[in-house]
């Protein structure tokens, strides 16, 4: 075989006993479960925001962020609920490139996946302890959710990994709200393949177990934009397009129909700033039509403490290193662009 042995990695259960997660942090997430779970059940009118940087590259930014983000909150609270994304591996079209904190705890040494474990919780975990905000992170290799799990509250599947199998059956297992984004080809029919058998509980080989899922009835849908054969961004945001993926789901008759719609990526043509915009159109949208607003439960915004995107060896901390971000100027505007259509939205 091709493989060279590294290292053997620590389990979730060494990782877990050495950073545990305490009785009082504990409760706190187990209250925050419940209230994004009630979004998606209809039982709260509250505007799902899923916010932050591309990819956490660096705890010290990261956590003044979500400082920041939690004294926004506060004020509104009444409307929107917030998950910070702290996003810690981030997937690559070619493989080459920063492939995230799980790989690289420092951007600018060699990768090292021990460390990057032992990071990656404890960056979610001291965001927890300092703000109360429970986590978002993106599944891309499923064999890490156990690391995170008692830490996150929304997981999202990218683009690349929604037609795979091992990634739908452990969304079937996970016990928090688990987004599937529409595959770079714009399929809708794939996406909606994947909520189903998210949703649907199987028995299936994950970490040397013979495990069986019960089925994760929160799987939903996000948004995210698509790319047709000649390699053009298409957006997939618009009232048209929300209308339609309403009707599909009908169709299949998915439990708690429910979409995200994220700003960037294709549905902005990677025009970070176009994220103000899409947003505003969005929740107008929702304003407009009682059906989507319902049914649209939130946005997905790729944010951070200054706009655009730097490289590593810039050394400028809290501007992205991956994909540009609006930055926190911007921020404020859209979250009270938001709340002003969410007060105004009728239900």
């Amino acid at each position: 075989m091709g493989f060279t042995l590294l290292h053997q990695l620590p389990s979730a259960e060494e990782v877990r006993k050495e950073y545990p997660l305490s009785e009082k942090l504990t409760e706190i997430k187990a209250k925050r479960d419940e209230e994004i779970k009630a979004i998606f059940r209809g039982e709260s009118k509250k505007f799902l925001l899923v916010i932050g940087p591309c990819s956490a590259d660096h705890e010290d930014p990261v956590l003044e962020y979500c400082h920041r983000l939690k004294e926004v909150a506060k004020d509104v609270e009444d409307q929107i609920f917030i998950v910070p994304r702290i996003y810690t591996n981030k997937p690559r079209t070619t493989g080459e490139g920063y492939k995230g904190m799980l790989h690289q705890p420092d951007p600018e040494k060699r990768p090292n996946l021990t460390e990057g474990i032992y990071a990656i919780r404890k960056l979610h975990m001291k965001v927890l302890e300092e703000t109360g905000f429970s986590t978002a992170d993106e599944m891309l290799y499923p064999d890490n959710l156990t690391y995170l799990s008692d830490m996150m509250i929304y997981v999202a599947v990218g683009a690349r990994s929604v037609e795979n199998q091992q990634h739908r059956l452990v969304a079937s297992g996970i016990d928090v709200p688990v987004g599937m984004k529409n595959p770079t080809s714009g399929d809708l029919g794939v996406m909606l393949n994947s909520i189903y058998a998210g949703q649907h509980g199987y028995e299936f080989i994950f970490r040397e177990w013979e495990v069986k899922t019960d089925g994760n009835p929160y799987t939903h849908a996000i948004m995210r934009g698509s790319q047709n054969k000649h390699g053009q961004m298409l957006a997939n945001y618009h009232y048209e397009d929300l209308k339609l993926l309403h009707s599909l789901y009908e169709k299949k008759e998915l439990l708690h129909p429910a979409v995200i719609v994220d700003t960037n990526h294709c549905n902005s043509g990677k025009k970070y700033k176009e994220q103000l915009r899409i947003a505003h159109e969005v929740m107008h949208s929702r304003k407009y039509s009682t059906e989507l607003a319902h049914f649209v439960k939130g946005l997905m915004v790729e944010s951070y403490l200054l706009e655009g995107s730097a490289k590593v060896e810039e050394h400028i901390l809290g501007k992205s290193i991956t994909d540009p971000c609006i930055g926190w100027d911007d921020t404020l505007r859209l979250i009270s662009n938001i709340y002003d259509y969410q007060s105004q939205t009728k239900y």
